[in-house]
C-alpha cells in the first residue's frame, strides 16, 4: 500500500484545518471519543462543533482560531496510507510551511472564494513549485458564500493558472469545495451539477505518484557501519559488517558494481538486509543496510552509487535557498552545510538575487532575512555527492546551519 504525504498550503483564514476536520469526519477517521472532546471544546468558544479543532490541537492554537506549528495527521484509506500536514498560513509562519512541506507528494492548495489570490497563497505557490512537489490540488473553498457559482469558481482558477503559468508545476488540479458543509470533499455535491471532476478524497487515493520518486539514479547515503562479532551471528559465517542508510533513489540488487564516494573504491553487493530479513532488491525511502564483497574502509557521509552512474562531485554550488531564521544572512560568516549525511564548512561567495513573490521578479538586494527566498553561491570545504534538485529532492537539497548555536538557517535546493 502506498504512503501519501499531504501538505495543507494557503492563507490564514482560507479554512485549511477545516477542511482537515471536514474530510476526517466525512471519512469516518475520528474515534468518538475524539469527538466528544472537540464537542466539549467548541462550547467553550460558544460554537456546536467546531471542525477546525480536529487539526488545531495546541492551546494557543484553539484560543486564536489560527495554525501555529506543524500538526500531522495519520489516516489510512482502503486504497492508501496518508501522512498529512496542516501547515500555518500566517507570513511570520512560513519556516514552518517549509518544514511541513519539504517531502509533499501532494500540495493541498486552499483558496477563499472571497477572497481570491492572496500574497500568501502567491508564496506558498512559489514555495510548492521551489520544493518542487509533484503535484498540487487547489481546492476553492467557501464557494456556498457565492451560491456555488460556477462564475466565481472560474475566475479563481484563471487568476491561478495565470500565476502558476509562470512556476515550474507539473500537475495542478482545481476543486471547488464548501469545507464547511462538505461539499465535494469526500461526497459529490449535489448543489454544484455544472462541476464533473472528482472529489478530493478520491483524487488524493488516485492521482498517480509511483513517477515521483527518482528510480534510476542509485544513491545510498550511509549514515553509520553496523559490526557484529562472529561468535554473535546467528547461521551466518564470520564477522558481518555493514553499512546502514536510506535509498535516496535508484534500485540497489544484489550483485550491483558499486562504488564508494569520495574513495572511488569498487565493489559488489553482497547482501541487503532490512528490518524484516534479506531482500535481493531495495528502492527509493527504503531503510536498509548493505554488506559489500570487500573490506573498504567507510563511514558516515559516504556514498554508494552504481559505478556507472555517478552523481555531480563538486564544491561550489549554486543554490536556491528559503531563509528560515531572524538572523540575517552574513556573508562574512562560516556556516555549516548538512547534505544527506555529510556534514561539512562552507562560506557564502555570492548572492545573486532576491526573488519578489508577488511579481516574480528579481531583487538585487544582497540583504537575506527571515522568509526571503534568493538564489546564493556558496563554496564548501569539502566535495558534495549531488544531483540537482528537479532530479532528486534527496541527494539536491541541503540544510544550511549556525555552527555556534546549532541553528538550522536555511532550507537550500541546488540548482
Amino acid at each position: 500500500m502506498d504512503t501519501v504525504r499531504i501538505a495543507t498550503m494557503g492563507s490564514v483564514d482560507h479554512g485549511k484545518s477545516t477542511l482537515i476536520g471536514r474530510l476526517f469526519l466525512d471519512s469516518k477517521k475520528i474515534f468518538i471519543d475524539q469527538l466528544q472532546a472537540i464537542e466539549r471544546a467548541s462550547k467553550k468558544t460558544g460554537e456546536d462543533f467546531n471542525l477546525a479543532l480536529i487539526a488545531d490541537g495546541l492551546k494557543a492554537e484553539r484560543e486564536q482560531g489560527i495554525t501555529i506549528d506543524v500538526a500531522y495527521k495519520y489516516f489510512t484509506t482502503p486504497k492508501r496510507r496518508f501522512i498529512l500536514s496542516d501547515n500555518p498560513g500566517h507570513q511570520q509562519y512560513t519556516k514552518n510551511m517549509v518544514t511541513g512541506a519539504s517531502n509533499a507528494n501532494i500540495a493541498l492548495m486552499i483558496v477563499d472564494a472571497r477572497q481570491g489570490i492572496t500574497e500568501q497563497t502567491k508564496r506558498h505557490t512559489f514555495l510548492a513549485g521551489l520544493l518542487q512537489i509533484p503535484h498540487i490540488i487547489v481546492c476553492i473553498n467557501k464557494v456556498d458564500l457565492f451560491d456555488y457559482s460556477e462564475e466565481a469558481y472560474d475566475k479563481i482558477k484563471k487568476e491561478f493558472e495565470d500565476f502558476a503559468y509562470k512556476l515550474d508545476i507539473k500537475d495542478i488540479h482545481f476543486i471547488p469545495i464548501s469545507a464547511l458543509h462538505g461539499d465535494n470533499v469526500v461526497e459529490k455535491s449535489q448543489k454544484m451539477l455544472w462541476y464533473n471532476g472528482p472529489t478530493l478524497l478520491y483524487l488524493l487515493e488516485n492521482i498517480y505518484i509511483k513517477g515521483d520518486e527518482d528510480f534510476r539514479d542509485c544513491r545510498f547515503p550511509v549514515q553509520g557501519v553496523i559490526r557484529v562479532p562472529e561468535n554473535k551471528l546467528q547461521g551466518r559465517i564470520g564477522e558481518y559488517r555493514a553499512y546502514a542508510g536510506r535509498v535516496a533513489g535508484g534500485v540497489f540488487k544484489i550483485g550491483d558494481k558499486v562504488k564508494i564516494l569520495p574513495s572511488g573504491f569498487e565493489s559488489e553487493i553482497k547482501s541487503i538486509d532490512t528490518f524484516d530479513g534479506q531482500k535481493k532488491e531495495a528502492g527509493p525511502k527504503s531503510s536498509i543496510s548493505i554488506q559489500l564483497k570487500d573490506e573498504i574502509d567507510i563511514g558516515r557521509g559516504d556514498m554508494i552509487v552504481r559505478n556507472t552512474n555517478i552523481p555531480n562531485i563538486c564544491q561550489d554550488l549554486d543554490l536556491m535557498v528559503c531563509w528560515l531564521n531572524p538572523e540575517k544572512l552574513d556573508s562574512t560568516k562560516k556556516y555549516l552545510i548538512k547534505h544527506t549525511t555529510r556534514l561539512t564548512k562552507c562560506i557564502i561567495q555570492e548572492v545573486v538575487h532576491k526573488i519578489d513573490i508577488n511579481t516574480l521578479h528579481r531583487d538585487n538586494s544582497k540583504e537575506i532575512g527571515i522568509n526571503d527566498i534568493a538564489r546564493i553561491k556558496i563554496r564548501t570545504n569539502h566535495p558534495l555527492f549531488f544531483d540537482s534538485y528537479s532530479k532528486n529532492r534527496n541527494t539536491g537539497s541541503l540544510i544550511i546551519i549556525d555552527e555556534l548555536t546549532n541553528e538550522t538557517l536555511a532550507a537550500g535546493m541546488i540548482r
